[in-house]
């Protein structure tokens, strides 16, 4: 059992590397408007989402409002895996943002007319999605536990399942102010309430050439959960009527978190007889018991621009800029990992472009976005790139605004993390969003 163990015991979870990396991003998910622009807002505002890329967006406003939106994503998963291809398709509806905010206008000389108070609830990323995979190495260099002269060379195949949920919520609270109705600032404070379950299931069909047989199956769970809180600081300003010009700073997140490592069993099969059930690695890390430690994430810088053309439409583009080596572990021996996010990861930049026209009541948007991967070692095709559309349309009172967003990339999974025979499965992503947004003046 001990020889089982040491083989088969590497963990095909997230590790601590993969869980900085993925806590550090934030996805375009947000209302419709914003969705259907590629969240190209940074210079622009007057937008309930706007205000998690600029807090002196708030001030834009020009009257009070507030915002709901609804998204349904499709998630398409095509697992490759030593020339097999598994395809997974996963839906689910769920709220996008719900906020508002508040504006208030002064009578005295001093230049600052105009101040914004506003509120935003966000889903800023969300972990939901299952896909399979199966394929066969033909590695499985596995010794009988009761012989040791029996080793099962030959591998009939391994079989993959892979289920996440989960997301991460923000909450934003935020003032702003404008300045001789050419200059806007804005400060925020964000918390955060993450949550992210993943369960692993790995099996292994192998023989040793001679009719005897050995089958593996193992479960994983991991649990990780907790809370988190940054702030932002923005600029905007207009140097005449049809530039818009902007810049915000994004602090790292600080979060507080705990994991859970809630089983890990293994039935195995030897020669078609059951040998052993339910067998546990370490109690340590099983049941209820959990760790806690914490996450800082990289700090984000944006820069933007935007071009009004009157009344009749805009262009707008956002750059950002986040150096993910800075990401660290902490309240650990977390030694070998921070080393880690400095070895393997950099700098990544993101590109947002959106435009928006108007006729009459009418709105009509598009979008395009790119994230570069933050490993130095990715691939292009690792690489975010997608679209979006939309319109909207204003009533009195109020508007409605619907968005199509779509974004694609290839991802590697390594179930065997330790071993270098087996090689990672490779995973095509197709992801699509639509988002329905109501907006009420009050």
């Amino acid at each position: 059992m001990v020889i089982f163990t040491a083989y088969f015991s590497n963990a095909q979870t997230l590790s601590y590397n993969d869980i900085g990396e993925l806590f550090s991003k934030e996805t375009i998910n947000g209302t419709a408007r914003f969705n259907a622009m590629s969240g190209a807002f940074g210079a622009l505002g007057g937008d309930m989402s706007a205000i998690d890329v600029n807090p002196a967006g708030a001030v834009v406003f020009s009257k009070s409002e507030v915002a709901l939106s609804l998204y349904n994503k499709t998630i398409k998963t095509n697992a490759s895996f030593y020339g097999l291809n598994q395809n997974s398709e996963n839906e689910f509806l769920d709220l996008s943002q719900a906020g508002g905010v508040m504006i208030f206008t002064t009578n005295d000389n001093s230049g600052w007319g105009k101040f914004a108070l506003g509120f935003n609830y966000a889903v800023t990323n969300d972990f939901n999605n299952s896909w399979t995979a199966k394929g066969n190495s033909g590695y499985a260099p596995i010794t009988d536990f009761y012989d040791p002269d029996v080793v099962y060379l030959n591998s009939d195949g391994h079989y993959f399942e892979n289920y996440t949920d989960g997301k991460n919520e923000k909450y934003t609270f935020t003032f702003a102010s404008e300045y001789n109705n050419n200059l806007m600032l804005g400060f925020s404070l964000s918390t955060y309430n993450i949550d992210h379950y993943q369960r692993v299931l790995t099996e292994e069909y192998n023989n040793d050439g001679n009719q005897n047989t050995f089958d593996v199956s193992q479960n994983q769970e991991l649990l990780t959960y907790g809370d988190g809180i940054s702030f932002n600081l923005g600029i905007i300003s207009k140097p005449n009527d049809n530039v818009r010009l902007g810049l915000a700073f994004q602090s790292p997140i600080w979060y507080s978190l705990a994991e859970e490592f809630l089983e890990y069993d293994a039935i195995i099969f030897e020669n078609n007889t059951n040998i052993t059930d339910q067998f546990s690695i370490d109690d340590t890390y099983s049941g209820t018991n959990g760790f806690d430690y914490r996450l800082k994430t990289p700090s984000k810088l944006t820069g933007s621009v935007a071009y009004i053309f009157n009344k009749s439409g805009l262009i707008s583009l956002d750059y950002i800029y986040k150096n993910y080596s800075n990401i660290k572990l902490s309240n650990g021996n977390f030694t070998a990992e921070n080393q880690g996010f400095k070895n393997d990861l950099e700098n990544a930049t993101e590109l947002r472009l959106g435009t928006e026209w108007r006729v009459d009541a009418f709105s009509f948007r598009g979008g395009y976005h790119y994230e570069k991967n933050p490993y130095k070692n990715a691939y292009q095709s690792d690489d975010i790139e997608g679209f979006s559309l939309g319109a909207g349309f204003k009533f009195r009172g109020g508007r409605v605004d619907f968005s199509y967003l779509n974004s694609t990339n290839t991802a590697p999974y390594n179930f065997y993390p330790n071993n270098n025979q087996i090689n990672n499965a490779e995973l095509d992503i197709d992801t699509s969003r639509f988002t329905a947004t109501l907006v009420l003046n009050i």
